[in-house]
């Protein structure tokens, strides 16, 4: 089942740009790991076209959770694509922008409630 976040701006006219993207999941179910993939995209500035920059897999324990932090820096735009690969999909995704500091990004903040889902994920091409 893909997701998406759709694409957040990440300009700093006034306010703050994010630096890093966390991904967080949250595994419900009790006895299963639950694996979701991340694919990330950016509309890098020097080049204006979107480009897949990460592509990984996470692999949580039973009724636990993880948060990875992708580095995302210089980019005006970014795209967060998931798909939870798992036979039953009983997780909990959500995706923060962050600045250098560790701090939420306001309006870069992207809830289970709130993604998208997609049909499938972007294919990349090998190239990341």
């Amino acid at each position: 089942m893909p997701f998406t976040t759709s694409l957040l701006t990440n300009t700093r006219a006034t306010g703050t740009a994010a630096t890093n993207v966390v991904v967080n999941v949250r595994n419900l179910d009790q006895v299963a790991d639950v694996t979701v993939i991340v694919q990330i995209f950016a509309l890098s500035a020097t080049t204006l076209t979107l480009s897949p920059v990460y592509q990984t897999g996470i692999v949580v324990a039973p009724n636990s959770a993880t948060r990875q932090l992708f580095n995302i820096a210089g980019n005006l735009a970014y795209e967060v694509q998931l798909s939870i690969i798992t036979p039953l999909p009983n997780a909990l995704l959500s995706v923060f922008g962050v600045d250098e500091f560790g701090n939420l990004v306001a309006g870069q903040r992207v809830l289970q409630s709130e993604l998208t889902e997609i049909p499938v994920l972007t294919p990349t091409d090998g190239v990341i």
